[in-house]
């Protein structure tokens, strides 16, 4: 489990492929690395990936088939960037919100708004996710946990857009200060919000 407080930024420092399979080794900083061991669990804008091997600084990491097709991770190279979490332990304090690291689907960046001390960024969904994504309610953006701000339909109709509103921590501590219209983030859906959607969906769909 992990919360969407990203702890901070890493670089990719080699990639090995194979057939619909990729490794990438992560540089990690010292206090990322503190009690690390092969198996565990550390999250990739948000994707949960598990430790296969540890050598002083670069830590590896392997990327499956399905990995690689839901998320932005099959698009990076050596010197990228990633924001990096640590699975959360017993007794941590929970800032954000309850993340399974599971994917669902990448969005594109739609809009930036600048403004004094904050930023606001716009993300594009289909309406099979968007149905999920409420104001107010929470969303993980490439492992960060976020609330979604305004929701509104996209202009061709094609789906809906969701804003998110970024503090100066959020920008320094995460790579959502170098996103751009047109890159794709990793998206993770509030998992209550889905089951209460789908079940409300089913209940109405029974009484047509």
């Amino acid at each position: 489990m992990f919360t969407g407080i990203v702890q901070g930024t890493a670089s990719i420092v080699e990639v090995h492929e194979l057939d619909a399979f990729r490794t990438h080794v992560v540089a990690l900083p010292s206090e990322m690395r503190e009690g690390l061991e092969i198996g565990a669990s550390v999250s990739h804008n948000g994707v949960c990936l598990t430790v296969t091997a540890i050598d002083g600084d670069n830590v590896s990491f392997d990327l499956m088939r399905e990995t690689l097709r839901l998320t932005n991770l099959g698009a990076l190279e050596p010197g990228g960037r990633v924001n990096i979490e640590r699975a959360a332990r017993f007794g941590d304090e929970i800032g954000g919100h309850s993340m399974s690291g599971h994917i669902i689907c990448m969005a594109n960046v739609v809009d930036i708004e600048e403004a004094p001390n904050n930023r606001r960024l716009w993300f594009s969904l289909p309406d099979t996710i968007g149905r999920f994504v409420f104001e107010k309610g929470y969303i993980g953006v490439d492992g960060i946990s976020l609330t979604v701000g305004d929701v509104r339909r996209a202009a061709d109709d094609s789906g809906i857009e969701f804003s998110v509103n970024l503090i100066p921590e959020t920008l320094s501590r995460t790579m959502l200060k170098e996103r751009l219209p047109g890159d794709k983030v990793n998206i993770e859906i509030d998992p209550q919000t889905q089951v209460i959607v789908e079940t409300v969906e089913r209940v109405l769909a029974k009484r047509l």
